[in-house]
């Protein structure tokens, strides 16, 4: 299992075997993503069609939970979260990460800060009264030569749910958070980069996330209903 970390600040690195790799967080090498991976794609050859199809089964089939952000590092690691079936974006990010590279394709975790110009009063006031989301975090896969970035954080149930544009993939294009809602209210603003990794940086997300949450935020957020932040 490759151990070592590789940090882009800025721009996106050069795909190498770094990025296909099984890691503690990218975890493809257990029989439970590895069996997701092949439902999943059920004979499918075409690279892209892959990407696409990875993407809206974590997507869709990991329900989106921002009441479950707590800091234990297992519970960040794909097969962590294919088996809890519900995650916030960080670990969803992970398991796509996992399943892109258990099909061949380079996938790298990217890390930004963002804010949700619509974050539920309940959400907030467990945030500190914030809105600012610390490293969100994304997949970044190298298709066809270029790499893309994608967010499979909102369930498309969710989506419908709270009138939020879904984060839509073709495999050719950017699939990160939409600016404006359904019902064309700001919604999603990109603040800051944090770059690309080849394994979850999660020392440095743990740090973050104590030094700018209060407690009560990484307390389990048992019986909380879904939320579109």
């Amino acid at each position: 299992m490759n151990s070592k970390l590789i940090f882009t600040p800025e721009g996106f690195p050069e795909p190498g075997p770094a990025y296909l790799a099984p890691t503690r967080f990218f975890d493809f090498d257990t029989p439970s993503v590895r069996a997701f991976v092949d439902e999943t794609l059920a004979g499918e050859r075409d690279e892209v069609a892959k990407a696409v199809k990875l993407y809206y089964a974590v997507r869709d089939r990991i329900r989106y939970a921002p009441f479950k952000v707590e800091l234990k590092p297992q519970l960040y690691q794909a097969s962590s979260v294919l088996a809890a079936g519900s995650a916030f974006c960080i670990p969803k990010a992970s398991l796509l990460v996992a399943c892109a590279r258990a099909a061949g394709i380079p996938c790298a975790i990217g890390l930004s800060d963002v804010r949700n110009h619509l974050t539920t009063p309940k959400l907030q006031q467990r945030m500190g009264g914030r809105d600012l989301f610390v490293h969100h975090g994304y997949a970044v896969m190298y298709l066809d030569g270029r790499w893309l970035k994608a967010a499979p954080a909102f369930n498309i149930e969710m989506c419908r749910r709270f009138d939020v544009l879904p984060t839509e993939f073709d495999g050719r294009s950017d699939a990160i958070f939409q600016q404006f809602d359904a019902r064309s209210r700001r919604h999603m603003e990109y603040v800051r980069d944090h770059g690309v990794w080849s394994d979850l940086p999660y020392q440095r997300i743990e740090m973050d996330f104590a030094a700018f949450y209060p407690e009560m935020f990484f307390q389990p957020g048992a019986g909380e209903q879904n939320r579109a932040s």
